[in-house]
Parts: C-alpha cells; structure tokens; sequence
C-alpha cells in the first residue's frame, strides 16, 4: 500500500482536533526505536530502512503538529488534493490580507513592538476561530468547498505569523 498514513503511525484515529502534547510525547518514543545509533551495527540494509522510517516518523509529526499542513493532510486524506496555488475566490479575506499586510508594513516602518504583540494577538484569536471552524467542516462532503477555503486562510495566517516574528527579531536586535 506504500506509506503508511500518518496518523497511524501515531496509533491515531484521523482527526483535526489532536492532543499537541500527546503528540509530541508518542514522538519522542518512536523516534528512539529508528534512531539511528540504534542500528550502528546493523546491516546496511536495516540502516537503510531505520533512516527512512526516522524521515517518515519525521515528515508524519511535522505535518501533523501544524494545524494548516494537518488540514491539507486531511483533506487529501478525504478525495484530492489541493491545488497549492489557487486563485482564492474569498473576496473578503482577500481584503482583509490587505488590511493586514498594510497594519505589519506600518509596524514595520513605526518599528512599534507593542503594536507588534497586539498584532499577534489578534491573529492568534483569527487562526483560533478557524481552527474551530475547520474541526466542525472538514470531514463534511457537503462543505468541502468551506473547508478548502478555511485551509487556504490558515495557509495564509501561518505564514503572516512567521513574518510578524522575523520583524520581531528585527526589533528585538
């Protein structure tokens, strides 16, 4: 069948709603049993084959520990996979990536850190409410399209959280 699904990997029914800590914990523990250093004296082969389970024990936790790659998971799980470029037919959102690039753009310029923490808040409380509107929609045939719309917005929100945290060191330096 070829690589097993991640969540089974993890003994884990598929789910969006996952226990991080639990996670991270069962991680730790199969991580031990294909490290490396485990098989020094093995054959070639059983080497071989500990290094590529430890990349897929790797790749699975990844995905699984960040809510956007772990909503792209599910959904090729459940049919197709997203095209990852999309023109988004999302016109409010599309406005509200506006608003919020200009607001980091003004930190940025006003080099303002507590305008920046604000910021950040804010954006925690906006991929906070998707999390809970992607957990009620994507295992829903009837609201796939709601789904790939949330995920694409958690994509988006992801990646203004790690520039919100590079202009953090900047100003931080």
């Amino acid at each position: 069948m070829g690589t097993p699904c991640h969540f089974a990997l993890f003994d884990l029914k598929p789910g969006y709603r996952l226990d991080l800590d639990q996670l991270a914990t069962r991680y730790r523990e199969l991580a031990r049993t294909v490290h490396p250093d485990r098989f020094a004296d093995a054959s070639e082969r059983e080497q071989r084959l500990a290094l590529e389970r430890a990349a897929q024990l790797n790749d699975a936790y990844q995905t699984l520990k960040s809510a956007p790659r772990r909503a792209l998971y599910l959904l090729a799980l459940k049919g197709r996979e997203l095209p990852l470029e999309v023109t988004v037919q999302d016109p409010k959102f599309l406005l509200q990536q506006m608003q919020w690039r200009e607001e980091l753009e003004e930190l940025h310029d006003s080099a303002d850190l507590d305008g920046v923490a604000v910021f950040k808040r804010r954006l925690k409380a906006a991929q906070a409410e998707l999390d809970v509107e992607f957990g009620e929609c994507w295992d829903d045939v009837e609201r796939r399209e709601d789904a790939e719309r949330l995920v694409r917005r958690m994509q988006f929100l992801d990646k203004l959280t790690q520039e919100v945290r590079q202009l953090e060191e900047r100003l931080d330096d």
